[in-house]
């Protein structure tokens, strides 16, 4: 029993330690970009190729890359205030709500057509429409994704994300938009929420200000879409005989999401303190850390070689759309 708990802790700490030197990493020029989740299963990758992970140390691991997986995201419903959600207008939700709609449709039935697997061609359609790694980690439960293919989702959209954000902001000076137009741009179109700040960046505070917005309501439309795809998931699991004795405590909804609601509805009522409520959010990251370094240990690179060009491809033109739906809309709408 002593050696099993050793064995425990030894596996959590090696995904402690690699999601603080992921954090660390992060805050360097250029890494940022690419965001501490991104790096910390970049680093579970190479830790698990170069040096081995004894196979007793798995429980902890697993411990990291699935429960604190949920207590992260519950803890990030801090960063998300629907009051500047709600002041930000209703075009601003429908803004979101089109560019979200657009961009899951287009890279899952792009991803179908090249004949990529239905599970990863939704993960990477959801990393692409919501809040990139975090929406592909919290939706791969609902469809009992296996962490290979959860981790070649999480690629792939750090590479188009990290890769957007550097268009957008060599190319910022020369679109014909408003610091605030950019922000709605930026924030509506890119993948994760680093990569929203980080191009926003060069549009100045305004510009910011709005892009963080509108992402956050991009974040917050994570919760229908986990609902949707849990309800839809658990009825094809069916068989035609048990349709009939469909049953709602059955439907693999991905509960925590309510936790992420309830924790963003506490940060809405401002009852903590602000500068606690960043070190709770500090917090959630060090344990998505975690767990991105959990997947990445788990990770074999053959299954990118098998599995990510053609993803890669579906979602670089997705990408694309979503980029220049976003910009026409701007126009349409008014914003």
């Amino acid at each position: 029993m002593r050696q099993r708990q050793d064995s425990y802790a030894k596996g959590l700490f090696i995904t402690l330690i690699i999601a603080i030197l992921a954090a660390l990493l992060a805050k360097l020029p250029y890494l940022d970009i690419v965001g501490q989740l991104v790096i910390a299963i970049l680093i579970g990758i190479v830790w698990g190729h170069t040096c081995k992970v004894k196979p007793q140390y798995r429980i902890g691991i697993e411990f990291s890359s699935k429960k604190l997986l949920r207590v992260g995201i519950i803890l990030l419903g801090l960063r998300l205030n629907m009051a500047d959600i709600y002041h930000a207008g209703w075009r601003t939700f429908l803004f979101a709500g089109i560019l979200l709609s657009i961009a899951l449709t287009f890279v899952y039935a792009l991803s179908r057509l090249c004949k990529v697997d239905k599970t990863l061609s939704l993960l990477t359609a959801c990393g692409t429409a919501i809040c990139g790694a975090a929406a592909i980690v919290a939706i791969a439960p609902l469809l009992k994704a296996k962490e290979s293919i959860t981790a070649v989702s999480v690629a792939v959209i750090a590479v188009l994300g990290t890769l957007f954000t550097l268009i957008y902001t060599f190319l910022f000076p020369f679109l014909p938009l408003s610091p605030y137009e950019y922000g709605m741009f930026a924030g509506g179109t890119l993948h994760e929420i680093a990569h929203a700040v980080a191009a926003s960046s060069a549009g100045g505070t305004e510009s910011e200000d709005i892009a963080i917005v509108v992402k956050l309501t991009r974040v917050a439309l994570l919760v229908p879409v986990a609902l949707l795809i849990g309800i839809t998931a658990q009825r094809l699991d069916q068989k035609e005989e048990e349709k009939k004795s469909f049953a709602f405590k059955k439907l693999p909804i991905p509960w925590f999401i309510f936790g992420f609601l309830f924790m963003s509805a506490v940060n809405t009522a401002g009852i903590i303190p602000v500068n606690i409520v960043e070190n709770f959010v500090t917090f959630s990251y060090l344990l998505l850390g975690m767990a991105m370094a959990g997947l990445g240990l788990n990770v074999e690179l053959t299954v990118f070689k098998k599995l990510g060009f053609h993803v890669f491809y579906a979602a670089f033109l997705g990408s694309i759309v979503l980029a220049g739906t976003g910009y026409c809309l701007i126009y349409v709408m008014g914003l």
